[in-house]
């Protein structure tokens, strides 16, 4: 038989036992990304560094689930729905389609946007300052950066008339983005050919078109496709030795001409603070949606021998970065 003190010393213990274990559950994120690892390399590593700053330590106090739709897009809404199986405290998300699967999948669990052209636009939140759901995050300003692109481009290349932009419509932003460069392109005086990469397949079909149109030069727009096919691309580019801009550094040191846009590695370290006033107990709603601070611009110089283009100085002095 079982004593009144029996109860009293156990009872304590089971106590013990629960605020242990709630003590001893180490919180868990969601990664989700639509392009391939390869493609986010740096970005997660500037988010990692982030974490790190803020005393997060991967294994020991937070647990990381990856998810990556290798540029197939339909494929992140059964990876957004596998992170909400799992009850991840929080989703970070890579893209504007992965953002968009990963409010399909859950309206509970707070998404924090690594990264999105305009989160307005694409629903993802009221306003920047407030946005009312359980989504926040940061802003990259693509869009509006692609025409800052072209004039790099014409300043590069002074007498070129015929420039193909290359993009992925399905790709959130892409209107925008092609919108901004048509504005600057008429400032110019330049004749704009689109040309849409929906997948890989598409990649060879584009460029030897732009080649056959006799095109000048080539702007190629933010998209996961297009992120995930990078190498490809580059090299279509050589091949048809077209100068060409992109919206990374990555791109650049893989073989590109030349890149200017947001700094994504800072993107990805500043996504940190969310995950960490999130799980210290902020609400997505009340934390408002930044915007980038840091721009480069980054110039291959052995790139632009090989295709046999000579970079202005004043535009080498511009360069955050030369890779030679």
């Amino acid at each position: 038989m079982r004593t009144a003190s029996h109860w009293l010393l156990v009872l304590p213990l089971v106590a013990f036992g629960h605020v242990a274990e709630a003590q001893q559950k180490v919180p868990q994120l969601g990664f989700l990304f639509g392009a391939t690892p390869s493609a986010n390399t740096s970005r997660i590593k500037g988010f990692r560094q982030g974490l790190r700053d803020l005393g997060y330590v991967e294994g020991k106090n937070i647990v990381i689930e990856e998810r990556y739709a290798e540029g197939k897009l339909d494929r992140l809404p059964v990876l957004a729905t596998e992170l909400v199986a799992l009850k991840v405290d929080i989703i970070v998300t890579g893209s504007s389609p992965a953002t968009h699967s990963a409010k399909n999948a859950t309206l509970t669990i707070p998404i924090v946007m690594a990264q999105d052209p305009d989160p307005v636009e694409n629903g993802f939140v009221a306003s920047l300052a407030h946005p009312g759901g359980n989504i926040t995050g940061m802003s990259n300003f693509s869009p509006e950066l692609s025409g800052k692109r072209l004039e790099i481009l014409k300043e590069t290349i002074p007498r070129f008339s015929r420039v193909a932009v290359v993009g992925t419509s399905t790709q959130p932003g892409n209107a925008q983005a092609l919108k901004e460069t048509k504005v600057t392109a008429g400032t110019f005086g330049l004749k704009l050919q689109y040309l849409d990469v929906l997948n890989r397949s598409d990649i060879d079909t584009a460029f030897h078109a732009a080649a056959k149109e006799s095109i000048d030069a080539v702007i190629v727009l933010q998209s996961s496709v297009l992120d995930s096919e990078r190498g490809h691309i580059v090299a279509a580019a050589a091949k048809t030795r077209l100068p060409a801009i992109y919206f990374t550094p990555e791109w650049v040191e893989d073989g590109g001409l030349m890149t200017y846009g947001v700094s994504f590695p800072d993107l990805y370290r500043r996504a940190a603070t969310y995950v960490d006033k999130i799980l210290k107990g902020a609400k997505p709603a009340d934390l408002p949606v930044e915007q980038p601070t840091k721009f480069e611009l980054v110039i291959n110089l052995k790139t632009a021998k090989q295709i046999g283009l000579t970079i202005p100085p004043n535009v080498l002095a511009r360069a955050d970065r030369v890779v030679k």
